[in-house]
């Protein structure tokens, strides 16, 4: 009698110890899904490298800020100090102008955006500091260019993640570029509106936004 209890259980056991060694197996088993084994083969989920998603944008509205309290510099030298460097327009308010070309360029930039979550653009100008006349006809330099971005809702006017700061450098041409450059129709203002115009877009069509390059040493000495 004690033997046939001593059968049973060790059956028992046995039955108790393949189920739970069947259960282990199965949790630690690669993920596999039939469909994706058969179009891409076998591969563990682990090593599957996703995409990054980008949001759509329907962009409804666009407000530029060129604050007053930016200082304006009208001296013709290598290096002049101030926020606002502006010399291809006639002399007059270059806070003024400096915000006509972003108008023109934000507008261009995401001209093209209207499918998605609908967005108010707040930009406001940092630093808009162009080339001077000595400097474009010598040594050439670097359009230094700062503003802030921030997307609102346009529904509900809440602000959409954090606002941002971007540096949107462009190489300023010198010299005999410079000319060559003005008489095929890229003169300073063309080559910024475009430049800017692809930046917004790049900011917000692309997974990781604007990058900036740093363009030279004197960019860097000059905290371009």
């Amino acid at each position: 009698m004690k033997s046939l209890k001593l059968i049973a259980t060790l059956a028992a056991s046995a039955m108790i110890a393949g189920c739970t060694t069947t259960d282990i197996a199965s949790r630690n088993a690669p993920y596999s899904n039939p469909a994706v084994d058969a179009a891409v083969g076998p591969k563990n989920i682990l090593d599957t490298t996703f995409e990054a998603a980008v949001p759509a944008y329907n962009v409804t509205g666009i407000n530029v800020i060129v604050p007053e309290s930016l200082i304006v510099s009208e001296a013709n030298s290598y290096y002049p100090s101030g926020d606002i460097v502006w010399r291809e327009d006639p002399a007059g308010n270059r806070h003024e102008q400096v915000k006509a070309i972003f108008d023109t360029a934000m507008a261009r930039g995401t001209a093209d955006m209207k499918d998605g979550t609908p967005v108010v653009l707040d930009v406001q100008v940092m630093r808009f500091h162009a080339l001077t006349e000595k400097t474009r006809y010598t040594i050439g330099g670097i359009h230094s260019i700062t503003f802030g971005l921030s997307l609102r809702s346009a529904e509900t006017g809440l602000l959409l993640g954090e606002p941002r700061v971007i540096k949107a450098n462009l190489k300023g041409f010198g010299g005999e570029r410079a000319i060559a450059a003005e008489r095929q129709g890229q003169t300073q203002k063309v080559r910024i509106t475009d430049h800017l115009a692809g930046v917004i877009l790049t900011e917000l069509a692309e997974p990781d936004g604007y990058t900036g390059r740093r363009l030279s040493l004197l960019a860097r000495k000059n905290n371009f």
